[in-house]
């Protein structure tokens, strides 16, 4: 009888365990966010395309239009990206197993995309997990008017490898395991949201 009461007790503050391991309040450095204890420590990006061409950094403006320009035939302009991203855990802590996430990438003079990585993501201290997330936007969206400063957009994202100021990243981390217990999305563990500061620092928001 006292060992399935002590069971049961188990049961109800597992949750709440692995929830104070992954919350509390950290000093936050300039080289990552940590919200719950989940640390996104890398923001970047990679392959920017128009169409079905890569944008050259070292090409300028011009040379970027004509190539979009050559793809108005298909009726849509998408510009497609990587985005990099490093995630990972404080110093210490233990191993945790997130069962992927929800994203939400925002950003200035383009309409917010988002979706899911389905992946499940091993979080672990001093080794950062190295994730890939692609995404794409109309650049045409049946407005001629957008176009130069959408491609403007393609070759700064090229030449930077970073998103421009004033972007957001939201996360919503999906089911996390670890120390034989499992914190169901949503559990004590909100959205997590960073904006991109003038220098690229990321920026953490309520």
């Amino acid at each position: 009888m006292l060992i399935r009461r002590l069971t049961r007790r188990w049961r109800l503050l597992a949750p709440l365990c692995l929830a104070a391991l992954l919350g509390g309040c950290l000093a936050i450095p300039q080289t990552g966010l940590f919200a719950f204890r989940l640390a996104v420590t890398s923001l970047g990006v990679e392959e920017v395309r128009i169409g079905p061409y890569a944008v050259d950094a070292r090409l300028d403006t011009s040379d970027i239009m004509s190539l979009a320009m050559s793809s108005l035939g298909a009726g849509s302009l998408p510009l497609q990206a990587t985005l990099a991203m490093g995630l990972g855990l404080p110093t210490g802590m233990p191993p945790v197993e997130m069962a992927g996430f929800r994203w939400t990438l925002d950003m200035p003079g383009v309409e917010p995309v988002s979706g899911d990585y389905e992946q499940d993501v091993t979080l672990t201290s001093g080794d950062d997990a190295k994730l890939r997330l692609p995404v794409a936007f109309d650049l045409l969206g049946g407005d001629g008017k957008r176009l130069a400063p959408m491609v403007e957009l393609a070759s700064q994202l090229a030449r930077q490898g970073e998103l421009p100021a004033g972007s957001e990243l939201a996360i919503t981390p999906g089911d996390l395991r670890g120390l034989g217990m499992t914190l169901p999305a949503g559990l004590l563990t909100p959205t997590i949201r960073l904006g991109v500061g003038e220098d690229g620092s990321l920026i953490p928001r309520g």
